[in-house]
């Protein structure tokens, strides 16, 4: 019998989550009347039931204060009922931005701010989180990558990555992205939106990478910045960071940035326990003739 139980905070996931599970085969309950949970869990554990995998969705919204529902679980937890605990997360700055597209109120604050309710459901949560066996960060996560982590471990049975490293590429003429926990620039590095024939592609294309990697100084920057984002990883995830966003930054996000976050990206793959991905949040060819002409604009 796997027991899964999913919570979070709202905007967080949580019922992507519970779908994508349930795809998968898991019986799924989402907010149960918290008095009925034990009964629940005797009905599901009994001999001679036929469902191995459970799947069972808690949040603020529960019938009871949810300091209740902690005591329910710790009560399950000492009688002998085996669960896990998934916690479903996403950064304030994403979780305001979801909550403004669907124009729904918060559950925690339905009539003020969706701030206020954030971090009031933060605090009200906190206890829950910080005795989860699994933390997601949807913050940077497409619906894709959510399935793909979720089939990995509760489906595979495969080991819990507890910390997703992101490589992004963009352009300071764009704005330093939000979320980033580390930023680098390597607008030091020689432009190859001053060579004709390699203004219009990006470092997505070979020419360019190539022209950026035939520097010594490119080599030597790729060697320290790797060493050093391999030798914070592991603290980061005795610190219990779940997302870990490294955004390397040239003028327009086109081709320095995009060469070196590909470097990053290859040199870190396959070297820890840590989920990765990249993403090039301005990279994108121009049409030949619509490139800037001036410095201030140029990549």
């Amino acid at each position: 019998m796997r027991f899964v139980v999913v919570t979070g905070m709202s905007g967080g996931g949580k019922a992507t989550a519970i779908k994508i599970l349930e795809d998968e085969g898991y019986y799924c309950v989402d907010n149960l009347p918290v008095r009925l949970i034990d009964k629940f869990m005797e009905l599901v554990f009994m001999p001679g039931s036929n469902i191995d995998k459970v799947v069972l969705g808690l949040d603020v919204r529960a019938d009871r204060p949810f300091v209740y529902v902690e005591e329910v679980l710790a009560a399950l937890r000492e009688n002998g009922y085996s669960y896990e605990i998934l916690f479903m997360d996403a950064s304030d700055e994403t979780l305001i931005r979801r909550y403004k597209e669907t124009r729904r109120a918060h559950p925690c604050e339905p009539h003020g701010r969706v701030e206020d309710g954030i971090h009031r459901e933060r605090e009200i949560l906190r206890t829950i989180k910080s005795r989860a066996d699994y933390v997601i960060d949807t913050s940077t996560l497409l619906v894709r990558e959510l399935r793909e982590e979720l089939i990995r471990v509760f489906v595979d049975d495969e080991q819990y990555n507890s910390l997703i490293v992101s490589v992004m590429s963009f352009g300071f003429k764009n704005g330093i992205p939000n979320d980033a926990d580390l930023v680098f620039d390597v607008r030091f590095l020689p432009n190859p939106f001053y060579v004709e024939e390699l203004k219009y592609l990006t470092g997505n294309d070979p020419p360019v990478a190539e022209f950026v990697l035939s520097y010594p100084q490119t080599t030597q920057f790729r060697e320290k910045l790797s060493d050093l984002i391999r030798f914070l990883i592991p603290y980061y995830v005795e610190e219990g960071k779940n997302q870990l966003v490294i955004a390397i930054g040239c003028t327009g996000g086109q081709h320095r940035s995009v060469t070196i976050a590909n470097c990053l990206y290859d040199d870190l793959k396959g070297q820890g326990n840590y989920g990765l991905k990249i993403y090039h949040r301005d990279a994108k060819k121009k049409r030949r003739g619509a490139a800037e002409t001036d410095g201030s604009s140029a990549e």
